[in-house]
Formats: C-alpha cells, sequence, structure tokens
C-alpha cells in the first residue's frame, strides 16, 4: 500500500466574543466530518489555535471594553447569550482604542497565555456543546501559541519577497503579492496591530512544510483573503485545498455575529429545541445535526436555516440508526473504500458528498462502522 500522507486541517476559527451561530455551527461540524472522515486514510493533525488569534483587534478590543465599561462582572455567571449582548454593545460603540491601550492584552496573551475571564467562560460552554454533539475538541481551553512571532513572521515573508513594510517612514505592513496579479493587502497598521491574516500566517508558515496537503477551511466572505494565503502556503511545498463553506442565513438574511441577529438561535438554543425531538439519545443528536447542517444546507448559503428541517433530521437520524443497528458490520476493508469514494483527486474526504451518500431511498442500511467513526 502507498505510505499515508500527512494532512493539515486548518479551519478558521471562530473568536470567543459571542455565541456560537448556525453558520459557526456547520463550518465546525463540517470540519468535524471531514477530520474524523480522513483519518482513518491519512495521518491528520487538525490545527485550530484561539491563543493565536486572540491578539487581534476584534478580541483584544472586546476584553478591554469589559474592563472598561463591566469590571465588577462575574463572568463565570453569564449564558453566551449574555456575553454576546455585551460583545453587541461593545461593537456599537464604534470607540476604536489605540494600539498603547490594548498592548498589554496582547502582552498578556503572548508571554502567559492569558485568556479574558468571559472568552475563558465562552469557551467552556463551547466545549460543553463539543462535547453533547460528539465534535473532536482541538484544544478550545488550551495555550497554543503560533510557531512565529510577529517580526519573525515579517522576516520570513520579506526573505521570500512577499511583504511591503513601510513601519520606517510610519507605515503599515503589507503582504505583496502583486507579482502573482492579486492586490496588496494589509496585514499590520502603522501603529503594530496585526489583523487576522497576520495570525494566520504566524501560525501556518512554519507548520506547512511537514505536511503533503493543507485543506484550509473557510467562511466565504474571507475567500480573498485565503487566495492570498493559498498562494502563499503552496510556495513552500504542500499542496494547498481551500475550502469555503457558507453562512446560514436566518429568515433570508446573513448579518455578522457583531450584530445581534443570532438571538434564539444560538447553540444553546438549538441543542435544548434538538432535546424535545430525541431525547437523552446522543447519537440521533449527533447524527442528525450533521444532516443537516452538511448534508441538507450544503456548502452554500441560500438557504436560511429551518428549525423543522433541524428536526426533521433528527428523525430521519433516529430512523437511519435503527436500520444501521439491524445490519452487518463491515470489516475495516469497506469502511476504508466507503470513505475513499468521497475524496474525488484530494486525500481529504468530502463531508457533503459522504453524508449525502447516507440518504435517498433505496439506499442500503449505514454501515454500523461508518456511523460510529464518523458521525457519532
Amino acid at each position: 500500500m502507498p505510505p499515508r500522507k500527512n494532512v493539515l486541517l486548518a479551519p478558521v476559527t471562530v473568536t470567543p466574543t459571542k455565541p456560537l451561530t448556525p453558520s459557526h455551527l456547520k463550518g465546525l461540524l463540517w470540519t468535524d466530518v471531514m477530520f474524523r472522515a480522513t483519518a482513518p486514510l491519512a495521518e491528520v493533525t487538525y490545527r485550530y489555535s484561539h491563543t493565536t488569534y486572540h491578539v487581534t483587534e476584534q478580541t483584544v478590543g472586546f476584553w478591554e471594553y469589559l474592563d472598561r465599561s463591566h469590571g465588577e462582572t462575574d463572568y463565570a455567571q453569564l449564558s453566551e447569550e449574555e456575553i454576546g449582548e455585551l460583545y453587541v454593545r461593545h461593537r456599537a460603540e464604534e470607540r476604536p482604542r489605540s494600539a498603547e491601550v490594548l498592548r498589554p492584552y496582547r502582552d498578556a496573551v503572548e508571554h502567559s497565555g492569558w485568556t479574558h475571564p468571559a472568552s475563558e467562560r465562552l469557551l467552556k460552554l463551547w466545549a460543553g456543546h463539543y462535547e453533547r454533539l460528539g465534535m473532536h475538541d482541538p484544544g478550545l481551553r488550551e495555550h497554543q501559541p503560533p510557531g512565529l512571532g510577529l517580526e519573525e513572521m515579517i522576516e520570513r515573508l520579506s526573505a521570500a519577497g512577499l511583504v511591503l513594510d513601510q513601519r520606517a517612514w510610519g507605515g503599515p505592513v503589507y503582504l505583496d503579492l502583486t507579482r502573482y496579479g492579486m492586490p496588496l493587502r494589509r496585514i499590520v497598521t502603522s501603529d503594530g496591530r496585526p489583523n487576522y491574516l497576520a495570525c494566520a500566517l504566524r501560525e501556518l508558515l512554519p507548520l506547512v512544510p511537514w505536511y503533503d496537503e493543507v485543506v484550509l477551511l473557510y467562511d466565504r466572505e474571507l475567500d480573498a483573503d485565503y487566495q492570498l494565503l493559498n498562494r502563499v502556503l503552496t510556495r513552500l511545498g504542500p499542496t494547498v485545498r481551500r475550502v469555503p463553506v457558507g453562512r446560514v442565513p436566518i429568515d433570508g438574511r446573513i448579518t455578522s455575529a457583531r450584530y445581534g441577529g443570532w438571538r434564539g438561535h444560538t447553540a444553546g438554543v438549538l441543542l435544548g429545541e434538538a432535546a424535545e425531538t430525541c431525547g437523552d439519545d446522543t447519537d440521533v443528536l449527533r447524527l442528525g445535526t450533521r444532516l443537516y447542517f452538511v448534508a441538507t444546507l450544503g456548502p452554500g448559503q441560500r438557504e436560511s436555516f429551518r428549525h423543522d428541517l433541524l428536526r426533521n433530521c433528527l428523525t430521519v437520524a433516529a430512523r437511519l440508526l435503527k436500520r444501521s443497528r439491524a445490519a452487518v458490520t463491515g470489516g475495516t476493508g469497506d469502511l476504508l473504500d466507503a470513505l475513499d469514494r468521497h475524496r474525488r483527486g484530494h486525500t481529504y474526504v468530502d463531508p457533503y458528498r459522504l453524508t449525502c451518500s447516507l440518504l435517498g431511498s433505496g439506499r442500503p442500511a449505514p454501515d454500523p462502522g461508518l456511523l460510529s467513526a464518523v458521525y457519532l
């Protein structure tokens, strides 16, 4: 048999500043199915570091707002929705703080792995959601610093001729891929504030040379940045695959979580509603949510979230599990063949094609081994 390839899954992270929404759940479940389905076929690393991205203004700006406006709050007693409401107020304030004001927060993250109590509370709640949904926890609450410091990352890009650094003249730092017909992209402001793309480069530049294939899963709204990231990482040797995953509209609208359109649709609310359909049967919950967020919603973003379709998928999951439990478990070879059919020239298994293969009239009962390995 050919040697197993090394695959790095690097999904976009959800900053711990608001509740998990249907869009977040879709991306997380999509990644989870890909990870668990690819693991029997390759050596897979699932890199998902909150530490790396805590230093972005989206996060440290929120922390500074909380300390300035709600310093006496006991965040351990708040729900994710209550913390999310504070985030909405912060973003509505529109009072950006200077780099000097935010620097102590960035230094605390960089040098001691510190996380604000509000985000610690969210990550603890999210870990509970992960457990109920049977998702692999890639280290939600662990300190996982990136392999490069900010200056090291800029120096590495400079050595490759991929950066325009204007800080000596009071300007910002740009990722420069104009030789490839791509626009300049600012990654560090003139006063030293890195954006999400700068953090991704700090994390991925030292990692990707060790892998045969790198899979970038991300929100379609970030496609321009991920095209740039793809071009940079490809220069380091591995095959890079971009997998954009569409957001989930709520009542026909796609809005950022900063505006609060998630009310009544957070992960905690949806899990509570799902329990009314499947009770304590976690297998039905885990399979049903994947049937909905992966197979039913698909990779696009045209279909609004529908409670009735989620309940229907839970009902379908119960039927599939009943049929599967009565079936004969296939051997390891059968499982590998079933997974391999959904690779289509790349090493990773396509979550959408695999999950859709479970559905449809006239299909045989799902292999219990497949369900156990990937969905339960």
